[in-house]
Formats: C-alpha cells, structure tokens, sequence
C-alpha cells in the first residue's frame, strides 16, 4: 500500500508559513487562495519558489468566496457557497478565477464547500448550483484542474447524484470525516463506501456530532473524536488513494501548533 504524507493548511503562502509546515514536521500543505481577482501570476510564481525552497508540495487549494457564511445549521443554508441563488453569480466568478489561480500554482485540485445541496433533485437551488457548477467544472478542465467537492454540508449520497448530474470528468472529493460527524451527516468510515473512489485529498479533522438543531458537532483534537483515524487511512488506501492527510486544526495560537504536532505523531504511525 502507498504512504500518504502527511500536510498541515495554510492560510498564506509564504515561505515564512512553508518553513512553518516543516518545523510542525509536514512535508506537504493545501494552500487558500481567492477568487476575487487580488491574486496573480507573478504573485503565484512566487508562492511555487518559496514552496520548492521549504521542500513543500501543495496538493490542492481551498477557493474561499465572498460575502456571509455562517457555520451553524441556522444560517448556513442561506449563506454558504453555491446554493444561495443571492451569491451564485459572483461566487461562480470567483471559482473560475480560483481555478485560474491553482493553474498558475500548478496545483492539481482546488476545493470548496459548495453549501447545503438541498436534498431534493427538483429543488430550484439544487439545480441552479448544479448548473454553476457545469461552469465552474468545465473552466477547472479548461485549466487543467479538478474540482472538488469539501464534504460536509450534504449526505454522501447527495454529493454522489451531483457529481453524477454534472457529468464531467474532473470531477472528485475533499473528504473532511469530522465535517460529516459534525454536520450529522455520516460516519466517515462508512462514507467511504460512496465516495471513496473519488477521493483527491484529506482533512486530517477529527470531530462528534451535533447535541442541537442549530449548532454543528465540536471539533477535536485529532485522536480524541469520533473519527476512527486506524480504521480510515487503511480503507482510503485499499481505493487506491495516494495523497496527503492534511491536518486542521480551527483554533488559533500555541495551542494550535502543540495539536498539530500531536496530529503528525498520531498519524505518522498509521501512514
């Protein structure tokens, strides 16, 4: 079976935060880009070279969009990605632009939550996004970069019908398991069942689910969720993935790094 390498987010692509993921003892990261056109060429040239002199690879980016999100089950439905039809146009927009970017970076995939894909195939919103999404999908193959799904916000079978509804090859997943505990949605071992062929890159997140209707599952320290870390990277690997489990963490300061770090030596033994 393959060995994974084990990476960490980044928020800003520097070599300061690269020299960064090495000393937390990462050799890979997914980098955030934005879509709202302040990124450039000349900005992701630079971004490849301090990347290289780290001794980094970035296997995929994270497009964040503007406007609200709100990361609760009151709110998000209204505010997150593509399915809000208030936000599609522009949001579209900055997707393409994203794919721009990632091609610029020479990055392989680029991510992001796509919002509460309404259950129901007849929906009108389910079938606005769906349609967005042709686009984005079609200018990510256009660039030579593969979209991804962040898992989360939808059952893994929705997820499945709207890749199967846009129809195009460039086509596949961000697997975050602790997203699916925390949004109720799924035990990650056994949405490997569904997504697993599909899989480009890993949210090394662990999580519990939900206690109310209104607020998601906490999020953990890697190790102590639900998340069953020895049982999900040998069943990643008999569907053939190959990757990086890039490790988040959503907290901020010394405490982040120290679970981090904690991360690495957990997964370093299952990788």
């Amino acid at each position: 079976m393959a060995t994974l390498s084990i990476g960490v987010m980044v928020g800003r692509g520097n070599r300061e935060s690269f020299d960064h993921v090495r000393e937390l003892g990462a050799t890979s990261c997914q980098l955030s880009v934005s879509g709202r056109g302040d990124f450039t060429e000349k900005q992701a040239e630079q971004t490849r070279k301090d990347a290289d002199a780290a001794g980094i690879t970035i296997t995929s980016t994270w497009c964040g969009l503007s406007g609200p999100a709100v990361w609760n089950f009151a709110d998000g439905p209204s505010t997150i990605g593509l399915v809000p039809p208030q936000y599609r146009e522009t949001r579209t927009a900055e997707l393409k632009r994203g794919a721009q970017a990632t091609q610029w970076l020479g990055v392989p995939n680029m991510i992001t939550h796509v919002g509460f894909l309404p259950p129901d195939p007849k929906n009108p919103d389910y079938i606005g996004t769906v349609a967005a999404l042709k686009q984005v999908t079609d200018a990510c193959g256009e660039h030579g970069v593969c979209f991804c799904f962040e898992t989360g916000q939808e059952t893994p079978v929705v997820l499945l019908r709207c890749m199967q509804d846009i129809g195009r090859p460039n086509l596949g997943v961000n697997l975050d398991p602790a997203n699916l505990l925390m949004y109720g949605n799924a035990n990650p071992v056994d949405a490997l069942d569904i997504l697993g062929p599909y899989i480009r890159d890993v949210h090394a997140k662990d999580g519990d689910y939900p206690t109310n209707g209104r607020d998601l599952g906490p999020e953990k320290v890697l190790g102590e969720g639900r998340v069953n870390f020895p049982v999900l990277v040998p069943k990643l690997k008999s569907f053939g993935y190959a990757g990086a489990l890039t490790i988040e963490r959503e907290i901020s300061g010394p405490q982040q790094a120290a679970d981090i770090r904690r991360a690495v030596d957990v997964l370093r033994g299952l990788v």
